[in-house]
């Protein structure tokens, strides 16, 4: 078994492997990480029968976390889509700011939609509402472009369920509901550090005009749009389950529970509502609720959108769970122990998990790749870095999170999205898109280091 800094040295050749085999041979993700954790095992000196079983056993266990939940994200994210829903929160959300803000109604918007919709699909979706906005109020394009980008950003990788986010939590045990609090608490803050840079930078950057359909025409599309409270159902009474759930949880709440007698109405329905807060229970829900959005319930509907998220989520559980392999196989290589050990000295503290997961997005290219490796990878680190605590593993899941940001560039699918759809050219592109991001993983991680100041 091979031990100390060899260790280090053939997880970092383990990562640079990955990242060559994603960004340049343009290896599937899934297929990079089984065979890095394969050759990482193997060169570590684990016996071949272990590092198959660790392969497989950090495989199941992902799955069996986080499958389902990520299945049901998906499914509401493509059925928010292809209903039209997506349209009337953006509608909602421009009558509540105002024409005459569009740059933040546009951002806000975007950072609503993101929740559970990608990033990718959500800037197809409401590219033409920006477009259209841009036209109407006379901001520049390329303002509107950024706003939009950048505050989809902020919930893509920051507030589950949004897969990357929730299977960064799975992987370093941290309590879904207090992600999801914090994650929206940080996003916030990058978020309006995108919108700043959209009105300030944006404002300065030449995009020609776009021709496509206008927001009006795009809702004429569909026979009927669900209305604003049934739009937005899908998103809120998940995360309304799962906070009630996450308090009655609480030592002082349950015990207070416990004291009524299990016998009691009051214990009974709090059960309840501990089930229906499971994630996985919750999204359950959420996904019902989608079944209402469309003017009738078809096979189109029942079928046909269900199995597009069920195809859009099926991807990234096996990238994921790829993803939990290599964990195991660290985790089993006792490198993360070593590695901690001699960091400890260094204090980086709540930094080195943003740094990892910049170095990994900025190389690669995927946010959710990024998330899932660099989480994998900090598990086994928590202690060293004083990140131990229940609240630890939450701030280290939002700093991963917000390295996942830096930056967005050629290698990455959104930054081609975000250009070609606003018909930018390619240094117009790296000023707008790549800055920006930069601009908001750094505010994200400053706003999460001030969190750990106040909580740790």
């Amino acid at each position: 078994m091979v031990g100390g800094s060899a260790l280090v040295l053939i997880l970092i050749v383990a990562i640079v492997l990955m990242v060559v085999m994603i960004s340049k041979f343009k290896i599937h993700p899934f297929a990079a990480l089984f065979t890095v954790a394969l050759l990482m095992g193997l060169a570590a000196g684990l016996p071949m029968a272990q590092t198959v079983n660790k392969i497989a056993e950090g495989f199941g266990n992902t799955c069996r976390g986080i499958g389902i939940v990520i299945l049901f994200g998906t499914i509401i994210g493509a059925m928010l889509e292809q209903s039209g829903a997506a349209l009337t929160m953006a509608d909602s959300v421009l009558r509540v700011v105002g024409p005459k803000r569009p740059a933040l109604a546009i951002s806000i918007i975007g950072w609503i939609v993101s929740i559970p919709v990608f990033c990718d699909s959500g800037f197809v979706i409401l590219s033409s509402l920006s477009k259209s906005l841009a036209k109407r109020s006379g901001v520049k394009m390329a303002t509107m472009a950024i706003a939009l980008s950048t505050g989809l950003y902020a919930t893509h990788t920051l507030v589950p369920p949004t897969p990357g986010p929730i299977a960064a939590a799975e992987n370093l045990k941290a309590n879904l509901a207090s992600v999801i609090l914090w994650g929206i608490v940080v996003s916030i803050p990058a978020a309006l550090a995108g919108y700043f840079y959209a009105v300030t930078v944006g404002s300065k950057l030449k995009v020609e005009d776009v021709e496509g359909p206008t927001f009006e025409e795009l809702k004429a599309k569909y026979l009927k749009l669900p209305s604003p409270m049934m739009a937005f159902a899908p998103i809120v009474v998940p995360l309304i389950l799962i906070g009630l759930s996450s308090v009655l949880k609480f030592p002082t709440v349950a015990k207070a529970l416990e004291e009524t007698g299990q016998e009691s109405v009051l214990y009974g329905f709090s059960k309840l509502l501990i089930f229906l807060g499971h994630p996985m229970i919750a999204l359950f829900v959420g996904a019902i609720f989608c079944l209402f959005l469309a003017p009738k319930i078809t096979e189109e509907v029942t079928s046909g959108w269900i199995g597009r998220g069920v195809k859009d989520g099926a991807t990234i559980i096996m990238i994921t769970a790829a993803g939990g392999s290599l964990g195991a196989i660290i985790e089993a290589t006792g490198v993360g122990r070593y590695i901690g050990e001699t960091l400890a000295q260094y204090k980086f503290g709540i930094f080195l998990p943003f740094i990892i997961s910049a170095a990994l997005k900025t190389a690669q290219g995927s946010s959710t790749v990024a998330l899932v490796t660099t989480s994998t990878i900090v598990h086994p680190l928590l202690g060293s870095l004083g990140l131990a605590s229940p609240m630890g593993a939450v701030l280290a899941t939002l700093a991963i999170g917000c390295g996942s940001m830096v930056v967005s560039h050629a290698n990455d699918s959104y930054f081609w999205v975000v250009s070609q759809f606003s018909n930018m050219k390619l240094n117009t592109a790296y000023k707008a898109q790549t800055i920006a991001t930069l601009v908001e993983g750094v505010v994200g991680i400053a706003s999460v280091w001030a969190l750990s100041l106040a909580n740790l």
